[in-house]
């Protein structure tokens, strides 16, 4: 008998392990659906969606990236954070002394971005605005944080957000742009930037003064993946 139960408990015990690990693997694998596919670009209503939770990319602080050039000093006048989701990057440029507009389609995203400034005390502003439209916005702006927003636009949206932007950065201002590297192995997530697409799509009006390997933070594991840094200066 007790034998049998040895075994019992046994087989008790691989269920749970198996329901578990099979309910670990179906919480990863919604977490890198809810980031997206590299087959298509991102629609409004996916990001919409998105906010009904957490969405992987809300990671509750600045990106390292960001929070790097924030410290030495890489930030300058007023600064536009586009796709700006919760708005931590606003936050970080509004704490910092600078004068933050924070942009997001997703509606939920921009109310809890608002939230976080109240609750911190901060001067940022947030709106419900299309990084298609930039030019209706009160720029010019001297300083653009684009954390995975350029990484989620079709082609032809990329080549008519760049557009938008050479509209409202001053001559000598500059952005930042963070998008997933075609370095990044796998299938999940947005579609790969590499290197030469950022080049050229920043060839006309702009200086490319590098791109460098860097990390696009997220909360699924392994907690980050491969990215592309891009810093260009408004001719």
């Amino acid at each position: 008998m007790a034998v049998g139960n040895h075994r019992s408990d046994a087989v008790d015990e691989g269920g749970e392990a198996l329901e578990a690990s099979g309910e670990s693997e179906r919480r990863a694998t919604a977490e890198r659906e809810a980031l997206g596919t590299p087959v298509r670009p991102r629609s409004k209503s996916d990001f919409d969606s998105s906010y009904a939770g957490q969405p992987p990319w809300d990671i509750g602080r600045p990106q390292a990236a960001f929070a790097g050039l924030a410290a030495v000093g890489g930030l300058i006048g007023r600064v536009l954070d586009v796709g700006c989701g919760t708005g931590e990057h606003a936050l970080l440029a509004a704490s910092a002394g600078y004068e933050a507009t924070g942009i997001d389609l997703a509606s939920a995203a921009i109310e809890r971005a608002n939230q976080k400034a109240y609750d911190r005390g901060l001067n940022a502003r947030f709106l419900v605005h299309d990084a298609l439209d930039l030019v209706s916005l009160d720029g010019p702006f001297d300083t653009v944080l684009d954390s995975g927003l350029f990484h989620v636009l079709s082609d032809d949206d990329r080549v008519r957000y760049v557009e938008q932007l050479r509209s409202v950065v001053v001559s000598g201002g500059r952005c930042y742009i963070l998008v997933f590297s075609d370095r990044q192995s796998g299938d999940w997530g947005p579609r790969r930037v590499t290197e030469r697409e950022l080049r050229d799509c920043f060839a006309d009006g702009w200086r490319v003064e590098s791109v460098a390997s860097s990390a696009y933070e997220v909360t699924l594991h392994p907690g980050h993946a491969e990215a592309w840094l891009a810093t260009v200066f408004r001719t």
